[in-house]
């Protein structure tokens, strides 16, 4: 694995971590790991001016955005940052947080939290030698194309981040990477949890059996067939996809509603499958695929998706559970998961913590990423694993 390496590159500068507190429970995480990994690093040049603060109890920045009764705010840091190498975490999802606005009680918006970044990184002021963002849901990435007399906010806020003075932003399965032409000059990676995912589902089940015949790969749409692909391909399994029939003459909050969903692929009868997807929303497409699935003879149906926002709540989840609809639903926690999504029984939660701190750690180092952000050794790894234990994994 790539945290055993030694990596032996002279760090950027000193690395600081600014968890907001959208993020916090995540960042600490991540911090933990980082801590751990580089005391135990033997390395002949820690000692070396070069690597000044390279072994801390906490490379957490201490950064607040405090709130006037107004509802305005200010981004304050709380210590010297001149010369560090900062990674700024924020969840744009996390709705559980929120202010006062004259009396009232608000949850807090994407837009909230997109603001409260740039007040950190206003805070920081030009003192960092650089700055990496890490957004693991992509702000207003789903307003990535105009149609119409429409705004581009997702270009518009990655011109915006740069401008600041923002090097690297970061996040995770982006609804359309083409965005990043938005900010040609600058650094921008989409990564894929698809490690994640499938050693979740292979925690979760045991009587899993992995080849084209017993197992398939769907993509709900045809904007998602890329993941299905990729997954398909690392696991040697046969796709099929879904795309929607519209009708194009009727908006229905904001959207074409779907008519039907139409299946392209071989039969599913008898075998497992996953559906993947960057994001539930509503739920509401993800579990007509499942129904679909199921009454063309599906074994089992596991949904995947990178953000899990079950915007309209989780009784059409328990709902198509009990009907046996799906059998596991996998996302990550790189956006707010509720207590009651964690106690669901058909839920798996797949943690992120230690892939993001590999990321840091490495970059941290100015070395590449590439290996991890190309996760099919490990898969297959973890594959041969689970067939030669008889269905588990460590």
């Amino acid at each position: 694995m790539p945290n055993e390496k030694n990596l032996e590159t002279i760090p950027v500068g000193p690395l600081g971590i600014v968890a907001l507190e959208s993020c916090k429970e995540l960042g600490d995480k991540v911090n933990n790991y980082i801590v751990d990994w580089r005391k135990n690093r033997a390395n002949e040049h820690k000692e070396t001016i070069a690597f000044a603060g390279y072994e801390k109890d906490s490379y957490l920045v201490n950064a607040q955005v405090p709130r006037f009764g107004s509802g305005e705010a200010k981004g304050i840091i709380h210590q010297s940052v001149r010369g560090d190498d900062l990674f700024i975490m924020l969840d744009v999802c996390n709705y559980s947080l929120t202010y006062s606005l004259c009396g009232h009680t608000n949850h807090m918006s994407p837009d909230d939290h997109y603001q409260d970044l740039k007040r950190v990184i206003a805070a920081v002021g030009g003192k960092a030698r650089r700055i990496t963002v890490i957004m693991p849901f992509l702000y207003e990435s789903r307003q990535h194309k105009r149609t119409g007399r429409e705004s581009l906010d997702c270009a518009l806020a990655l011109e915006e981040l740069t401008a600041m003075g923002v090097d690297n932003i970061i996040t995770f399965d982006a609804h359309d990477p083409r965005v990043q032409n938005a900010i040609p000059l600058k650094g921008f990676e989409t990564v894929q949890p698809a490690y994640q995912f499938i050693k979740g589902l292979l925690r979760a089940e045991s009587d899993l059996q992995i080849d084209s015949d017993h197992m398939m790969v769907i993509s709900p749409d045809e904007g998602g067939t890329g993941r299905a692909i990729y997954l398909a391909n690392v696991l040697g399994l046969d796709m099929g996809m879904f795309y929607k029939r519209r009708d194009y003459t009727t908006i229905v909050n904001g959207r074409n509603p779907i008519v039907a969903h139409e299946f392209l692929g071989s039969s599913v009868e008898g075998k497992d499958v996953i559906i993947i997807d960057d994001m539930i929303s509503s739920g509401e497409s993800v579990l007509e695929v499942a129904k679909e699935l199921k009454e063309r003879k599906a074994r089992k149906v596991f949904v995947a998706t990178t953000f899990g926002l079950f915007t309209n709540g989780l009784d059409k989840f328990d709902e198509a559970y009990k009907n046996g609809y799906i059998d596991r639903i996998l996302t990550t926690n790189l956006v707010y998961q509720t207590p009651e999504l964690l106690s669901k029984p058909y839920y798996v939660s797949c943690d992120m913590s230690k892939y993001i701190a590999l990321i840091i750690d490495t970059l941290n180092h100015d070395a590449s990423i590439s290996e991890l952000l190309n996760p099919l050794a490990r898969i297959h790894k973890l594959v041969d694993e689970y067939k030669a234990n008889g269905g588990h994994i460590e």
